[in-house]
């Protein structure tokens, strides 16, 4: 039997049993959340990603509006505006959003680099150039990854340094970098090669035409040296076409020999990486990347004359719009202080790498040309 003791003392534990029940009542029970149905497949997925794809889209867009305005490389742009952005990426929701840009968007963009190759394009430049770029683009690459370790680097960072200053720049340092082992350091590694080479790559499209006088090279000679050692397509076709217009479509030649390494070079980096870089799985069997298998099936395409030239121009410019998106999400990941914390060893290793690849193709155009 029950007293009233009993009674008031069960009333009041249900009368207090909320803590926000501020005005005394219990709270009820919340009713269960039903998951709404999608509407289309994939519905979930766009609603977690937009928000960070759209920011870093939109940086995007402003780095381009601000490279056509001042002439700044629209890469440099979406890096340094994506860091300002970098508090986006520590919590909220745009961070799943921001790494699909620096991902997946990432190798979409480099799977259509193929779509401007053509095999007839490389053959067309005899076998000297193609002996001096092959030459040139794995020494650069073997220099890196032993300097680095000398100079108290990362393994790691002199193949994506060496691979960024022998390939194509930016574009190889985000191929590169998307199958290097991750760690804590990876991202501002990428970050720092991408403002180097950047740098480096316009300082060279500035200088390089006035060396080329100064040794009384001729058109061609000029185009091969220029296509072989500029980092950039963009500062290439600058430089080349600031010469002579037959001198800009030897060295657009030549670099897009040079952009045509990307696939067994990135292939051969991942095989090895998996093995020998720290990070990697000695153990594991190396999967071929399927964005590599689309860069070739391009490549491919595009050398049978499947593609028309309306397609090639587009397949491009999304190309450049991904890339430039994937580098806007990548700034978005990294501060600026990590950035600051990796010293002067870097810039001076990329350095030597870009006068190593100018001496080697030097040599090459200036005695077997």
């Amino acid at each position: 039997m029950h007293s009233d003791l009993d009674t008031d003392a069960a009333a009041a534990r249900a009368l207090f049993q909320s803590l926000e029940g501020m005005e005394g009542l219990s709270r009820p029970e919340p009713a269960p959340v039903q998951k709404a149905k999608e509407r289309f497949p994939g519905q979930a997925a766009l609603i977690k990603l937009y928000p960070g794809v759209l920011v870093a889209g939109t940086i995007a867009l402003a780095s381009t509006w601000l490279s056509q305005h001042y002439g700044a490389p629209v890469m440099l742009f979406a890096l340094l505006l994506g860091m300002t952005f970098h508090f986006l990426h520590q919590e909220g929701r745009c961070i799943p959003g921001i790494e699909f840009s620096s991902k997946a968007i990432l190798r979409f963009g480099v799977a259509l680099l193929g779509a401007r190759i053509t095999a007839g394009q490389i053959l067309s430049l005899g076998i000297t150039p193609i002996i001096t770029v092959v030459l040139a683009v794995v020494s650069t690459i073997l220099l890196g990854a032993f300097l680095s370790k000398r100079m108290g680097l990362r393994q790691g960072f002199g193949v994506l340094s060496g691979g960024a200053v022998g390939i194509c720049g930016a574009s190889a340092a985000l191929a590169i970098a998307s199958v290097l082992p991750r760690d804590k350091d990876g991202e501002r590694d990428t970050i720092l090669t991408v403002v180097v080479v950047t740098a480096l790559s316009t300082i060279a499209m500035i200088t390089y035409p006035l060396l080329t006088a100064a040794l009384h090279l001729d058109q061609t000679k000029a185009g091969v040296f220029l296509g072989g050692t500029i980092h950039d397509v963009a500062q290439v076709v600058g430089a080349g076409y600031m010469i002579s217009p037959h001198t800009g479509d030897v060295a657009t030649y030549v670099k897009l020999l040079r952009v045509s390494m990307l696939l067994p070079v990135v292939f051969a980096i991942a095989f090895l990486a998996a093995r020998m870089l720290p990070g990697g799985s000695s153990g594991a069997r190396p999967q071929l990347p399927l964005f590599l298998l689309a860069f070739a099936a391009l490549v491919a395409v595009n050398s049978f004359g499947w593609l028309p030239k309306a397609g090639a121009d587009a397949a491009t410019e999304v190309s450049r719009w991904c890339l430039v998106t994937a580098i806007a999400g990548l700034g978005m990941k990294t501060s600026f202080k990590d950035v600051m914390t990796a010293g002067w060893r870097p810039v001076a290793l990329m350095v030597v790498e870009t006068a190593w690849i100018a001496g080697v193709v030097l040599v090459a155009v200036e005695w077997f040309l």
